[in-house]
Formats: C-alpha cells, sequence, structure tokens
C-alpha cells in the first residue's frame, strides 16, 4: 500500500502556501519531515487529512482519491496523532483510546465488546494496558502521547500522520513514543511524522524530507539529506553532524561558535 501527493497544493483560504508537490509514503516505511516553523507542516499534515480541501491536486491511498470519500472512509485510512494535551474531562485512558473507533461506526451507534476489545488490544501492544482506568488528565505527557498513538491504531488505519509526537517530552519518553514508532513500521503502518530535531529522523526514519516554504527541498535517506549544509540553510545554524561511539546512529548538535574556552 501507498499513500501519495499527486501535484499537491495547498494554503489558506485560497492563499496558497506550497504547490505542486509530489511525495509518497509505502506501509513499512517512516517519513521524517524537518522544518523551520512556518514551513507549512501542519497545513500540509491537515490536507492530507482532508480537514482542509487542496487547492490542487490530490492525497491519494493506492488508487482511492481521498477527496472522494466521506470522513470515516477517510479515517479508515488515515489516523492522525496531535501532540499530547490537557483533557478538560477526567476520561479515563481507555475510553480516550476508543474514541478511535468513531469513524468505524454507524450514526448513533454506541461503541459494542469489539470496539473495546480493540482498544485495549492497542494500549497493550504499546505496554499501557495498565492505564486503561487511570484519568487521562492525571497521566504524564509521555503517557498521553502514547495513550493518542493507541487511539490511532485502534482506528485501524493503515497510515499514520504524527505532527510533532515528541513535543514538550522529557528526554527519556521522546525515545520511548520513537520506539514505539519504529515498532509500527515494521509491523507495516506507514508513518508520517513531523520534528524538528534531527536526531529523532536519524533515530527513527527510513527517509527524511527538509521542508521550507511550503515545498520540499530534499528528500532521501537521512545520513543523506540532513547535512551540516543542508540544516544550516534551513534552520539558519550552523551544526555538526557525526556519530559517537556506541550509537548506532549519526547525532547533530551546534557547532561551537565562540565564546569563553573551556578547560
Amino acid at each position: 500500500m501507498m499513500m501519495r501527493l499527486d501535484n499537491l497544493a495547498f494554503g489558506h483560504r485560497g492563499v496558497p502556501i506550497g504547490s505542486k508537490m509530489n511525495l509518497s509514503v509505502h506501509a513499512g516505511e517512516v517519513l521524517a519531515i524537518l522544518g523551520p516553523n512556518g514551513a507549512g507542516k501542519t497545513t500540509l499534515f491537515r490536507t492530507i487529512l482532508g480537514l482542509q480541501r487542496p487547492l490542487a491536486g490530490h492525497v491519494h491511498v493506492d488508487d482511492t482519491d481521498l477527496s472522494l470519500c466521506s470522513r470515516s472512509e477517510v479515517a479508515a485510512r488515515i489516523a492522525y496523532v496531535p501532540q499530547a494535551h490537557g483533557a478538560l474531562f477526567p476520561f479515563r485512558a481507555l475510553d480516550i483510546v476508543i474514541m478511535g473507533r468513531a469513524g468505524r461506526l454507524a450514526a448513533f451507534r454506541q461503541p459494542g465488546r469489539r470496539d473495546r476489545d480493540l482498544a485495549l488490544a492497542a494500549m497493550e501492544r504499546l505496554g499501557i494496558r495498565s492505564l486503561a482506568d487511570r484519568p487521562y488528565t492525571e497521566i504524564s505527557g509521555g503517557e498521553r502521547q502514547l495513550v493518542l498513538i493507541a487511539r490511532a491504531l485502534a482506528q485501524e488505519a493503515r497510515f499514520l500522520v504524527l505532527d510533532e509526537p515528541t513535543a514538550s517530552l522529557d528526554y527519556g519518553h521522546q525515545f520511548q513514543v520513537l520506539e514505539q514508532i519504529r515498532l509500527l513500521a515494521s509491523s507495516g503502518k506507514g508513518v508520517v511524522l513531523s520534528t524538528h530535531n534531527p536526531d529523532h529522523a536519524f533515530f527513527v526514519a527510513d527517509r527524511a524530507a527538509l521542508m521550507a516554504g511550503g515545498a520540499i527541498l530534499d528528500i532521501g535517506e537521512p545520513r543523506r539529506v540532513l547535512t551540516p549544509a543542508a540544516l544550516r540553510s534551513v534552520f539558519g545554524i550552523d551544526v555538526v553532524v557525526g556519530r559517537i561511539a556506541g550509537s548506532a546512529h549519526p547525532t547533530c548538535a551546534p557547532a561551537r561558535v565562540g565564546g569563553p574556552s573551556g578547560d
């Protein structure tokens, strides 16, 4: 299976942010999109998800044009994982996950036993079954993010779109979430995520795309795309990219720009 963008133009109220974007994501692949604030990543994601109409072009999953689909039909193909957030009401974590079944239910139908079982199975898969009866408002940010990923899994879509899934998480929870994303891809899910952190792309992505001004500047294997020169052109900062002894992945750090010398 494949999700692809064909000559997609997207923007706000008829004013384009990006145009003629061609992009594909295969089942079992993680694509990380990196770019500065204002690059158009969120608007692109909203267009992929059908939350706003393309200005031109199409979003396909295999041979299905999503612009011809109902909201429930889109939800059956693509699930959305937003940044973890606080809820106004103390729903149980399990209730949040069961909400992912909404697009699979007929109008006015309540979730049934199968929906509950699928939600619990998604939580079990992510190692958070013990949170099922905990109020969503009382669990940590990292746990909330895993609950939202479980909700997307319960949706039974083949593709996941994640908007900065590690934002505001502590260091340990960031990589816990990234490890789960990698496992989801290994099980056959196609994943598109946005991030500001090149290290996350090195850790989890099969391909990385650099985005600025509503356009994809380069896309490919992260070690080829995320070079110091490319990151400097997009983020405006000098960085070094290298491998630390004992690490399986490259890492990125700001280059030294002067100041007092150390010992």
